[in-house]
């Protein structure tokens, strides 16, 4: 490997991340990669043992975390599970967090994350960034994520060098919230796109073409994208596992999609199907189920 003090002069930085699943695994991993020095702390310790075994330093506590990390990133499933690892019994706010930051990858309300940093910053003195993510576990493990932050404009610059080993984009789009707002206008277009292609893929079949073909037809027309090349093969052939994502996250972020919706008068009538949708598609699949499982809801019952 590399001198990683010559590739990241920054590296004098020590890092946490919390919350190695999906998606903070491979992320972590990145890191560890980089030459950078990641502590980690998981709810279930079964998904340490890979990590410390790749050269991460086992943390007890999310206090203890803070207490040896200058920066501390976050992945978890929702507000409730970040507020917990704030606040809760020996959370990262039990620590010194003067002239530290927690960087949020969570997909949580804009208001929440405003509520959460205010709350955080007025108990122990530290930054923070919510910089939700997009781009799913193969852009996890392969460093091409597009993250969208919201924070103030020099701690943004200070992780950029950390955000860059994991991620191909990493923009700053405003204040505190403004990541999550855009992550949500990001949901709307995948969680409507996942709902569309399972829709045209289903036609495909049913019409009696082959719709494994259908990515390689469309290449360079006006229907070509990423969620085309990606999402209709793995509808095709039930390719599931890992899953790029779950139905109960997609769900909650275009719940959430509609809150802010009402609150901004904004009309969603597509996302709001797409919602209803994934709503079905939970009660039917079950909410840990792949998200492009949304495209077995039209299949023809035996």
């Amino acid at each position: 490997m590399a001198d990683a003090s010559k590739a990241n002069p920054q590296n004098a930085e020590r890092l946490g991340y919390i919350g190695l699943g999906l998606m903070g695994t491979p992320m972590t991993r990145r890191l560890l990669k980089n030459g950078h020095q990641v502590n980690v702390w998981n709810r279930s310790e079964g998904k340490l043992a890979p990590l410390v075994d790749a050269g991460a330093k086992r943390a007890g506590t999310p206090r203890d975390l803070l207490a040896n990390s200058d920066i501390a990133f976050m992945c978890v499933t929702d507000a409730a599970a970040v507020a917990e690892v704030i606040f809760g019994p020996e959370g990262l706010a039990a620590a010194p967090g003067a002239g530290k930051l927690v960087v949020d990858f969570s997909s949580i309300h804009p208001d929440a994350a405003r509520h959460l940093a205010k709350r955080l910053k007025e108990a122990n003195g530290a930054g923070w960034i919510d910089a939700p993510v997009s781009g799913g576990t193969k852009g996890a493990e392969e460093g091409t994520l597009a993250i969208m932050a919201g924070g103030e404009a020099d701690d943004i610059e200070r992780v950029r060098p950390y955000m860059l080993a994991m991620a191909r984009r990493f923009t700053h789009m405003g204040p505190t919230g403004a990541g999550q707002t855009t992550k949500l206008c990001n949901q709307v277009i995948v969680g409507c796109a996942m709902a569309v292609l399972a829709e045209a893929t289903r036609l495909a079949v049913n019409a009696g073409i082959d719709a494994n073909r259908l990515p390689e037809a469309l290449a360079g027309g006006f229907a070509d994208s990423i969620p085309l090349q990606l999402f209709v093969p793995r509808m095709v052939q039930s390719i599931h596992s890992p899953p790029l994502g779950h139905i109960a996250t997609m769900l909650k972020d275009l719940d959430t999609v509609a809150d802010v919706a009402q609150a901004t008068s904004t009309p969603v009538p597509m996302a709001s199907l797409a919602g209803q949708l994934f709503r079905l598609a939970k009660a039917a699949r079950g909410a840990e189920a792949d998200a492009l499982e949304i495209y077995k809801l039209s299949a023809a019952k035996a």
